[in-house]
């Protein structure tokens, strides 16, 4: 019986590995020259939920490189944070990861 168990949990945990693969897309923020850096952290601890310091040093990536990766998850999951950051203002897209 132990055996069985063994095996049956080491198939789920196969097929859970292969249903994620290639899933995963990332919503970026864009630069501007319009949107203060409080407005910036003010939007992704609301939308995002993201802590202060992590909503500080996310807004002086985007400031500094140009663009950064706010958040990864799901193209469905990552649609509506993307939309409500648009209708803030911000500039926003999602790509997807290619693993």
């Amino acid at each position: 019986m132990l055996t069985e168990l063994s095996h049956e949990t080491e198939e789920y945990v196969e097929t859970e590995k292969g249903v994620g693969t290639g899933s995963f897309s990332a919503l970026i923020v864009h630069n501007d020259d319009v949107n203060t850096f409080d407005w910036v952290i003010e939007c992704l601890i609301e939308i995002l939920q993201h802590t202060q310091a992590q909503a500080e040093q996310l807004s002086l990536l985007i400031h500094f490189k140009g663009k950064a990766t706010v958040k990864t998850d799901s193209f469905e999951a990552l649609k509506p944070k993307k939309d409500a950051l648009i209708d803030r203002g911000l500039s926003a897209v999602i790509e997807e990861i290619v693993s």
